[in-house]
């Protein structure tokens, strides 16, 4: 069970770290950072990376309940930080351009984002464990079955627009690294 939302905390600490680094690169250049230079390109690929690290990590985790690799719950809470700390990185690498297969990726990316924050309202409404598992007979029988269901119900949700969205970055970075790498 998540304990406290310090996972919360931290990725707003860090989402006030990283605004304010980015607006000192506004004031220094006095223009919006372009998604294709130093600046841009690096927040985007710690971005992605964060983001990939979300989405491999956990679900890795949660498949291997024997490996003595941590307790879910901070497995979980690693999962938001990186969920929202990536999505925020990859924003600010946008320069505000949201046109074409990556404004697709964007909004796939903020939907993402919206859909782990419903997610996590209801992984709390069911009781757990230390280590993620779900304990049995807490609440009255039918309000864990429904939360199981929601539960059930947001994954189908939740899962294939995390697939389309890794689908249409992939394909913005390898038509990034073809049009401005190979083609220069």
């Amino acid at each position: 069970m998540l304990r406290g939302n310090k996972e919360l905390w931290w990725a707003i600490a860090v989402g006030i770290l990283l605004t304010m680094l980015y607006g000192g690169v506004v004031f220094l250049t006095r223009g919006i950072p372009a998604a294709g230079e130093l600046f841009g390109h690096s927040i985007g690929i710690i971005g992605f990376i964060l983001m990939l690290m979300t989405e491999t990590l956990y679900s890795f985790r949660k498949r291997t309940r024997s490996a003595g690799w941590g307790r879910m719950s901070s497995w979980l809470q690693f999962h938001i930080f990186t969920g929202l700390v990536g999505p925020y990185m990859v924003l600010l690498h946008t320069s505000w351009k949201f046109n074409g297969l990556a404004g697709a990726t964007t909004l796939l990316t903020v939907i993402i984002v919206f859909s782990g924050i419903i997610g996590r309202y209801i992984f709390t409404r069911i009781p757990r464990t230390l280590d993620g598992l779900e304990i049995e007979g807490t609440l009255s029988e039918s309000a864990l079955k429904q939360a199981r269901q929601l539960m059930a119900l947001w994954h189908t949700v939740h899962i294939p627009i995390g697939m389309a969205l890794f689908a249409s970055a992939f394909v913005h970075i390898g038509g990034a690294i073809y049009y401005a790498t190979l083609l220069k």
